[in-house]
């Protein structure tokens, strides 16, 4: 039986309506589609309904991918593009596979010989990047940075030199009741000349973006408590 494809479809950031954000070929897609690989059902099952409502609920089959089954089901998830069948692939926000667990079945599948098709769609991260100021030509992006205050002093310093040394973008994410807490190591950390962008609910009604310097934000009052941002450094 031949191979079946993996669509990868982005996900809005938050809510909002999803033709502001997200092309007419995702919703086209997603009606064609009953397997997929979610990272969250629930969200799952309300985005789809949201981009397809006449499509039932009843009838999808989801498989749900995240840090609590330590990915052990991940052969038995492409079980059914073994058999022919189309799967697509959802990540809780924004794009598969970028800071996000749906790498893994991209992988897996590029291992089966399977087609992996993607989708354009919002990407925080670039977004942020793109917003900045920054360097665009060369960045990196580290992902959740360590908790532990002193650990996580001493990450940001070796960000900021290699940022010194390279000119380079540094992009990193926390989690969001932990965002105030980032911002406060940051401005105690970092140099004062070191830029800093702080993009905050990219593409919804509250979307905030504003770069400046580290001396420059420890005059400003900011409140980032559960609001997803996207924090980026230049040295």
């Amino acid at each position: 039986m031949s191979k079946a494809t993996l669509y990868l479809l982005p996900t809005t950031l938050g809510e909002m309506n999803y033709q502001e954000v997200l092309p007419e070929t995702i919703k086209q897609q997603i009606e064609k589609l009953t397997y997929f690989i979610v990272e969250n059902e629930k969200t799952a099952r309300r985005f789809i309904k949201l981009v397809a409502p006449e499509k039932k609920q009843s009838e999808l089959i989801i498989f749900q991918l995240n840090k609590h089954n330590k990915f052990s089901n991940l052969h038995e998830f492409i079980q059914p593009l073994l058999q022919g069948n189309d799967m697509g692939l959802l990540s809780e926000a924004g794009l598969p596979a970028i800071a996000d667990p749906g790498s893994l079945v991209i992988d897996l599948a590029h291992k089966n010989k399977i087609i992996v098709k993607p989708f354009v769609g919002p990407s925080s991260l670039l977004l942020a990047l793109m917003a900045s100021g920054l360097n665009g030509q060369h960045f990196s992006f580290h992902g959740y940075l360590p908790i532990d205050s002193s650990e996580l002093k001493q990450k940001l310093k070796i960000m900021e030199q290699k940022s010194m040394r390279s000119q380079s973008a540094e992009i990193f994410i926390e989690t969001p009741y932990r965002n105030q807490k980032m911002f406060e190591q940051l401005v105690k950390t970092l140099h004062n000349n070191t830029k800093l962008c702080i993009a905050t609910d990219l593409t919804l009604p509250t979307e905030t973006i504003q770069t400046l310097s580290v001396k420059n934000w420890k005059n400003k009052k900011v409140d980032l408590h559960k609001r997803p941002t996207v924090f980026i450094f230049q040295a």
